[in-house]
């Protein structure tokens, strides 16, 4: 459920009209919702109050200041993978013990900014990076907490751009090398092995690929204890799908029910690291149609956002739906709807049917909560989108539209002689 909805025949963020969102900041535009986000996080996290876990947001998913700041003030921590994310997490106000690093290319000056601000753990992805994280924690007389972040040979039965969990993927340690590496890390003077980390990819919608991964390592986990290690955390990373188009993704609370049934006894803390499931249908992209164009096999509405705003479905070729701001009794056409981009790629929809569409008319572009503006880039040297924040019938700008100055700054022409 999301709080979208046509009211008296205009599409409204909650109880405000979208067309007085562009008329107040101008498209295109990123428009969050406060009730659903909140709405969302309670219904995931509320599902395994049973168990002792800590909900961490991806911030990858959507890395907004106030947004962080809200997930953190309903008890969420978040799962970062840049020293630019920790950065975005502490000043949000997320508490540092309740951040843990993942990514799989962690820089040494990354590695000793998060042991410093004393975050949970690092999720460490291989035998190199044990060393560097040993050699740094000493360096700076701290220890460093970590999981090792396990590759079960699971098929997510996701996009293959977005699975993680497969032996051919570049993330985390085999499970086969699993317990040698865990018994050298934990001999390491740098070093406290604390848990066990696992991610099998994004947009995963069935329970079964979550079921395997978490089989795998409740053994894996078995025999570290019988080692003597004190495993604390199980880690099984995010990846819970949405519904975009005609998926059907399992409920968090049917999520929650197959991974109780496997984890009695484990005396783990459970760390999970949802992102698109929180914010993905919490936000539509506004953007404006500039013309409308018939081509020679298609006919095209031309919008004023494009791929650098929204680049998932040139990247992916993903489904986002498309819905008019203003209900009309229009005849349907089958158009593409593009953006202003100098590429053939640079599409938001292809082949739909809308209602016929004049210059002026604002289109919402659905479902563009998670790795929407995450994503975003200047290319073309286009400024990047506002985002806004709407709670009830209250319009908060949380992040303004770029100006053309901060394309350039930190830019320099030299003296060449």
């Amino acid at each position: 459920m999301n709080h979208f909805s046509y009211i008296d025949g205009e599409l409204c963020c909650e109880n405000v009209p979208l067309r007085r969102i562009a008329q107040d900041v101008g498209t295109p535009a990123y428009i969050y919702s406060h009730a659903t986000l909140v709405r969302h996080f309670q219904a995931f996290d509320g599902s395994f109050k049973d168990l002792d876990h800590l909900t961490c947001f991806s911030v990858k998913a959507c890395s907004n200041l106030a947004i962080l700041n809200l997930l953190a003030s309903m008890g969420a921590g978040v799962d970062i993978v840049s020293g630019g994310e920790l950065h975005r997490a502490l000043l949000a106000g997320v508490p540092a013990d309740r951040i843990v690093f993942s990514g799989v290319g962690k820089t040494e000056e990354e590695i000793r900014d998060a042991v410093t601000a004393g975050i949970l753990m690092f999720n460490v992805e291989s035998h190199q990076e044990i060393d560097l994280l040993s050699r740094a924690a000493e360096n700076l007389g701290k220890k460093a907490r970590i999981a090792l972040r396990i590759n079960p040979d699971v098929d997510p039965k996701t996009h293959p751009y977005i699975s993680t969990g497969l032996r051919k993927n570049k993330f985390g340690i085999p499970i086969e090398d699993a317990e040698e590496q865990y018994l050298r890390a934990a001999g390491l003077p740098g070093l406290e092995v604390v848990g066990i980390d696992c991610h099998l990819g994004s947009q995963i919608t069935e329970v079964g690929p979550f079921v395997d991964g978490l089989n795998r390592l409740r053994n894996l986990l078995d025999q570290l204890k019988k080692r003597g290690l004190n495993i604390r955390y199980l880690d099984m990373g995010g990846g819970l799908g949405i519904t975009y188009d005609t998926e059907q993704p399992p409920e968090p609370i049917d999520y929650a029910r197959a991974l109780k049934e496997r984890l009695s006894g484990t005396d783990t803390t459970l760390i999970l690291e949802p992102g698109r499931v929180i914010v993905g249908n919490a936000a539509v992209l506004l953007v404006q149609v500039l013309f409308t164009k018939k081509g020679a096999t298609r006919n095209f509405l031309v919008t004023n956002g494009g791929m650098n705003d929204l680049v998932r479905p040139s990247l992916y070729g993903s489904y986002h739906a498309v819905w008019p701001v203003a209900k009309t009794d229009r005849p349907p056409t089958t158009v593409d709807v593009v953006g202003p981009i100098c590429e053939s790629s640079d599409f938001l929809a292809k082949e739909r049917s809308l209602p016929e569409a004049l210059p002026g008319d604002l289109l919402a572009v659905m479902s563009a909560g998670a790795y929407g503006f995450s994503m975003s880039s200047n290319y073309n040297s286009r400024r990047r989108a506002p985002e806004i924040l709407v709670k009830g019938d209250a319009i908060h700008v949380i992040r303004r539209r770029e100006t053309f100055e901060d394309l350039t700054r930190g830019e320099q022409i030299p003296d060449l002689g």
